[in-house]
């Protein structure tokens, strides 16, 4: 971990509010679809509303047609554009193996938890890409992010899990400063995972998932040095 005269608050360090687009990341299977599609528009639907942003227009005919040709999983982005312009990219996804562990650091660099717009995903990406680059690619598959008050927020890509019991995981709660992941909002109505506060604590005796809507649960290991 950096020293801790490193730490670093995420605000300054983003871009002017005024230039940024919302962002979906989604997962296409050529069996099935896309996958938690509904949750990815209500959230792209809700956000634009909340931010001001003009109504997307046909959002899924963009989709369909980007997958079209498709005959493997793709990782699929979806940005909104201030004025309702829509732009859809894809690339190849390949899914991790079951038993995965990723590796998970905790980063200098904090969120803060006033920051309205860390509850929406967006490309104002400052903060994260500073946690991200706290450590190397072979020390950490996620670097884990605090708010001010030394509360566990999420990762750089990922929602954050502890298990409370052997049937229910606890994550951070929105007003903490972090995203609201589809996957987390998806096993929050499934009550396979319930809202709570998360210190540093928490992680040292509990087992620790990260996971998001591309890539589901992954178990992680947290690395304390």
């Amino acid at each position: 971990m950096p020293p801790q005269g490193a730490l670093r608050r995420g605000g300054p360090m983003d871009r002017p509010v005024e230039d940024f687009s919302l962002i979906e990341t989604l997962r296409y299977e050529p069996d099935t679809g896309f996958v938690r599609l509904r949750l990815h528009l209500a959230r792209l639907q809700r956000s634009a509303r909340r931010l001001g942003f003009s109504a997307p227009k046909n959002v899924i005919g963009g989709l369909e047609q980007a997958v079209a040709d498709a005959v493997q999983p793709l990782r699929v982005r979806l940005t909104l554009d201030r004025a309702g312009q829509t732009e859809v990219t894809t690339a190849p996804f390949v899914p991790l193996l079951p038993d995965t562990v990723w590796r998970v650091r905790i980063a200098e660099t904090r969120l803060d938890s006033s920051d309205k717009l860390l509850r929406v995903k967006t490309t104002r990406r400052g903060v994260y890409e500073a946690a991200r680059a706290e450590y190397r690619p072979d020390e950490a598959e996620e670097v884990l992010l605090l708010n001010e008050h030394n509360e566990v927020c999420e990762g750089t890509i990922a929602s954050i899990f502890v298990v409370d019991d052997p049937d229910t995981l606890r994550t951070p709660p929105i007003s903490a400063g972090l995203l609201a992941g589809v996957l987390r909002t998806e096993l929050i109505c499934q009550r396979k995972a319930r809202v709570g506060r998360i210190r540093l604590d928490d992680l040292r005796d509990r087992p620790l998932y990260v996971g998001n809507s591309l890539r589901g649960l992954i178990r992680a290991q947290l690395l304390w040095t």
